[in-house]
């Protein structure tokens, strides 16, 4: 047996005042914060140890890594960063209010933007390249179904490999790519998924076996 948490940052200020965010990096609030110190204090009541912990390349998961960390006394482990687990990108809506896309788009059309696995929001014109991203790296806008593409090889090349070694890992992500990964990890299917919420902060154990099958799962 072999234990995965995964776990969504703490609140954001893109959270904080209803915003589309995606790969806009922006920090945690002072809430976001103590959400994260209170997930790694309830992580180190629970006496997990990890090999290591993975994020992505946006500060708010960083950030909540290195609390969590810290509370755990464990900020020794390496800690892996990569774009595959960034945020799922929104396109044009990014940096849009959420009630006011609602208002301009309808509020049936926002839903399926936000929970449908395959709707894909209205696409950025261009992106251009960034120190982390290279030109062409950075989508125009993803459905959680691109998004899942992109995550998956991860998961399968770098996590999973690990989790079969018996080696616990941490996860610290976000709400899209984390509803991503519950969907592979626990066979949901497309339709189903657009009920399932990942809450800031709150830890999500998975106790695997040595196929990686679930034996448990329990919010911390």
């Amino acid at each position: 047996m072999v234990d995965l948490y995964i776990m969504r940052h703490g609140q954001s200020t893109a959270n904080r005042d209803n915003i589309f965010t995606g790969w806009s990096d922006v920090a945690l609030t002072t809430q976001g914060v103590d959400q994260a110190k209170v997930a790694g204090q309830k992580l180190a009541a629970a006496n997990v140890h990890f090999t290591q912990v993975h994020t992505s390349y946006l500060r708010r998961a960083i950030q909540t890594a290195n609390i969590v960390l810290e509370e755990l006394n464990q900020l020794y482990l390496p800690l892996h960063k990569s774009w595959r687990l960034n945020e799922r990108h929104y396109g044009a809506l990014r940096g849009m209010n959420k009630d006011e896309a609602k208002a301009e788009f309808g509020a049936w059309q926002v839903h399926q933007w936000r929970r449908s696995y395959v709707a894909v929001p209205p696409l950025l014109p261009t992106t251009e390249a960034k120190r982390q991203y290279p030109l062409g790296l950075e989508p125009r806008g993803e459905s959680l179904a691109m998004a899942s593409a992109r995550l998956l090889p991860y998961w399968q090349d770098v996590i999973a490999p690990e989790l079969r070694q018996g080696h616990n890992q941490l996860i610290v992500a976000h709400g899209s790519t984390l509803r991503a990964l519950i969907k592979y990890l626990e066979q949901i299917d497309d339709a189903d998924i657009m009920q399932v919420e990942v809450d800031n902060g709150s830890p999500i154990h998975y106790q695997l076996d040595d196929q990686l099958k679930i034996l448990k799962k329990e919010f911390v």
